[in-house]
């Protein structure tokens, strides 16, 4: 059965896009290759002008409307991104564009999409009733629907990113692409295939969202939960992107939330570069599965780079907690007058920052004449932790880790 889109299609949509959007650079990233072992180069989609790739495939779905559809308007449901795509890209053509998104979408996005001049609509708490709702609206208005993977147009507008790589980097073995519905995957895997047919191409999705791997592998793994890569958290396949995906992408990993905030953090500290969840998850993989990618010139897709600044500050010091250079404990001992100043003055001499102190006299398990003292400091890494916290043990301090749960019976 022959595909959706061929190469022909990626290369006509690359004609009509030449110049209405970005051709992202691919830049080396000497940082996350000694990170991961593998020579990476970052195909940089977080720089488009709405902030990730779905402008390629959105343009070039709303290029191909006659006049009476342009007057009519569009509707589209979206996690994100491809609202925000369509919305601008629509702005642009003097298309009217509805936008149905889930309710849970980040706060950026909803309020990006509207600054585009769309009219956001908030329904359903994923995309498939979101989905359900815009196509009611389309069937209600008249509306062209405009689907954010499952589309020929579309997935051939998303190719074109990989027809940019491999002509700037024509040696690579791998390109490794997150996937939600296939659009991605399948316009990079039918363009990438097709110039250069031993490139091994692989797809990446969130543990939580396994739905390529249970379709490929016939496997059940449960679909849901709250994921950092909401942009990929899709619970149903596309009927034109699987057959392609079967065909000619090489490999499905799925990563886990720790791994894809790792992945975030990775990208912000050696690639001075800002990406969502979605857009990080090729990173994760690469991390996650070494033995995939050790010694091999890796092409990653960063297909994304809107997050909630909150979020990714909270991701970056979470990061910090994993690899020990953030950590809490609690002293408690006889309350003395300068214990505060004593207890900082050696964690200066120590080399480590002291970020959170909180001095309690009143819980009833601490005698009377005694004191606690918690603290969080910040050190270089997870070494300098522990001796840290090693050299406050032997002055007698007895430092009790306080976690997630709450103080731990144990010391350092």
């Amino acid at each position: 059965m022959p595909h959706a889109i061929t190469i022909d299609d990626v290369r006509a949509a690359a004609e009509v896009l030449r110049g209405q959007v970005l051709a992202t650079p691919l830049v080396p990233a000497p940082g996350l290759s000694a990170l991961t072992g593998a020579t990476i180069a970052v195909k940089h989609e977080n720089m488009q002008a709405t902030g990730s790739f779905k402008e390629r495939g959105a343009l070039y779905k709303l290029s191909g409307l006659d006049a009476e559809e342009r007057r009519r308007g569009v509707v589209a449901m979206s996690a994100g991104n491809h609202a925000q795509a369509v919305a601008y890209h629509a702005r642009r053509l003097g298309i009217p564009a509805v936008i149905v998104m889930p309710v849970g979408t980040p706060l950026v996005k909803a309020e990006n999409t509207r600054g585009h001049g769309a009219e956001v609509q908030l329904v359903g708490e994923t995309l498939v009733e979101a989905g359900a709702h815009a196509r009611a609206l389309a069937a209600e208005r008249g509306l062209v629907f405009v689907h954010p993977y499952d589309d020929p147009r579309v997935m051939a507008g998303q190719g074109t990113l990989a027809l940019e790589m491999l002509g700037e980097a024509p040696d690579l073995d791998d390109l490794v692409v997150p996937i939600g519905g296939g659009g991605l995957v399948s316009g990079v895997a039918v363009a990438a295939r097709a110039v250069k047919p031993g490139i091994r191409v692989v797809g990446v999705e969130a543990a939580l969202y396994p739905s390529f791997a249970n379709a490929l592998r016939g496997e059940d793994a449960p679909i849901g939960g709250p994921t950092l890569a909401e942009g990929i958290a899709v619970k149903t396949v596309g009927t034109l992107t699987l057959p392609i995906v079967r065909d000619l992408v090489s490999d499905i990993v799925c990563v886990d939330e720790p791994a894809i905030e790792r992945a975030v953090a990775s990208f912000a500290t050696h690639s001075r570069s800002m990406t969502e969840g979605a857009g990080a998850a090729g990173l994760a993989a690469v991390l996650s599965r070494p033995d995939l990618f050790a010694g091999r010139r890796v092409g990653l897709v960063l297909s994304g780079g809107n997050i909630d600044a909150r979020l990714l500050a909270a991701v970056m010091v979470r990061e910090l907690e994993r690899e020990n250079r953030i950590a809490s404990f609690r002293i408690t001992t006889a309350d003395r007058p300068g214990l505060l100043g004593a207890i900082a003055s050696r964690l200066g001499s120590l080399g480590a920052n002291i970020l959170e102190v909180s001095h309690g006299r009143l819980f009833l398990d601490v005698p009377a004449k005694s004191v606690t003292v918690d603290v969080t400091i910040e050190t270089r890494n997870g070494t300098h932790t522990s001796d840290v916290l090693a050299a406050l043990a032997s002055d007698g301090l007895d430092p009790r880790p306080i976690g997630p749960t709450g103080l731990s019976e144990t010391t350092y």
